[in-house]
């Protein structure tokens, strides 16, 4: 039940927190602190349940491979549903730059690092030139790390070998008043694993994947218990700012949907918000759009995934889904004037979409399309964005037709952006609407 939360991003199980560590001004001591924490941590319990945890992976994985061998079954099921089908588009579409929901609010100048073995969890980029540069910097130091721990573990005997678990340690750093990199924390404290469990370091084929969570003077160690996110559970062709299915649910939660409640999505690049809502709200009818032809052929595609996926669940009630996908202009849509419920999308930031510039004519035309073809009175819109300057300026030239009723901050892709909740008035739009 908890791998089929659909918020969630990752699992760990908690081996220790750690509210206000007092961390030393010294690196060299902040980072002997670290080590010398291994040893005193109550490793038992937390690796018991990843053993439950792998344990339940495996039956699950076999009983769904004895369910799904009928010849009705054309095409080989995706593992575990969440998860299903990352990986299997052509290379060309497939730029995942998902972007990330964090419960916590980023504060300004923050200093936010990420060091593991390969590369940034699940092959998310960064927004910023200066992150990707940390990035890289972060693997090759960590795969120096896994070069060195390699090397240990090779010290052990050929018997014992089969046993020895992998491993690899993950640290997110995030604050600017610490001493040490994330890297830097990652070695030292995997050398201290290492040495206290004797298991081999791994960066890539690893068993055991040790979190150290770093936020300012809190300090949270862990044991992952899923491999790959869970946001990878419908998208298979990904665009330049693929939205994570997570945090579609998560906007798709916000306004409430009702049975029968026609929702829309009028920039929805490769479909995340629409397929996460059809998915999960079967008994509202969603419609999706957008103004450029390759990503509307993306998200065509990403349906089809995911009725390739319904049917091999179980091909013999496999029905569609209550979605279209169609190409049109954002500030002109070919829908009736009030007969939209909801509207929820993700909109352009102005960084690898659009420009700045152009938001500045973009988010009024929009916010007064959508007004127009939502309900007075009932009609609710849920839209992300990180030009929250150019949103606000906007949102107040059309204050007689949307109510701003909540704002949910969110770190998207290392970016500081915001969720609004919008309320329709029950002025009708047509009679103040300007011509674009």
């Amino acid at each position: 039940q908890v791998h089929r939360l659909r918020s969630v991003d990752n699992l760990f199980v908690v081996v220790q927190e750690f509210k206000d560590y007092q961390f030393k001004e010294n690196k060299e001591d902040a980072l002997k602190d670290l080590e010398d924490l291994v040893k005193k941590l109550p490793w038992t319990d937390p690796l018991q349940v990843w053993e439950l945890n792998n344990s339940l992976k495996k039956k699950k994985t076999k009983r769904k491979k004895h369910n799904l061998q009928s010849p009705a079954s054309r095409e080989k099921p995706s593992d575990g549903g969440e998860e299903g089908g990352a990986d299997q588009n052509n290379t060309n579409d497939q730029e995942d730059c998902a972007q990330t929901p964090v419960s916590v609010e980023p504060t300004g100048g923050q200093d936010t690092e990420n060091a593991q073995g390969v590369t940034p969890r699940n092959g998310e980029e960064e927004e910023e030139e200066e992150e990707d540069k940390e990035q890289s910097d972060v693997k090759a130091g960590a795969q120096e790390r896994s070069e060195r721990g390699a090397e240990a573990g090779e010290g052990h005997s050929g018997e014992g070998e089969a046993k020895v678990l992998r491993f690899r340690v993950t640290c997110n750093r995030a604050g600017d008043k610490h001493s040490f990199t994330s890297n830097e924390a990652a070695r030292d404290f995997g050398g201290a694993v290492q040495e206290h469990f004797q298991w081999k370091a791994d960066m890539t084929n690893f068993d055991v994947e040790v979190l150290l969570n770093i936020h300012n003077n809190e300090v949270v160690v862990g044991i992952a218990l899923t491999e790959e996110s869970l946001h990878r559970r419908n998208i298979t062709h990904f665009g330049p700012t693929t939205l994570r299915s997570t945090l579609a649910y998560g906007m798709l939660r916000l306004c409430d949907p009702q049975p029968t409640d026609i929702i829309v999505d009028p920039m929805c690049g490769t479909g995340a918000i629409p397929i996460e809502g059809a998915a999960e709200w079967p008994f509202c009818y969603h419609i999706a759009g957008d103004n450029n032809p390759q990503a509307v052929k993306r998200a065509a595609n990403n349906v089809c995934s995911l009725l390739r996926k319904n049917e091999s669940k179980d091909s013999s009630s496999a029905l569609g889904v209550p979605l279209d996908i169609i190409q049109w202009d954002i500030c002109n849509l070919p829908l009736r004037t009030g007969s939209v419920d909801v509207v929820v999308t993700d909109m352009p930031f102005g960084k690898r979409i659009g420009s700045k510039k152009k938001n500045w004519d973009l988010y009024p035309a929009c916010l007064m399309e959508m007004g127009r073809i939502c309900t007075p009175g009932t009609g609710r819109a849920v839209l992300l964005t990180q030009d929250k300057k150019c949103f606000a300026k906007a949102l107040s030239r059309v204050g007689h037709i949307w109510r701003r009723a909540q704002t949910v901050w969110v770190n998207v892709g290392g970016l500081h952006a915001a969720v609004y909740l919008l309320r329709r008035t029950w002025e009708r739009a047509e009679e103040t609407r300007p011509v674009w």
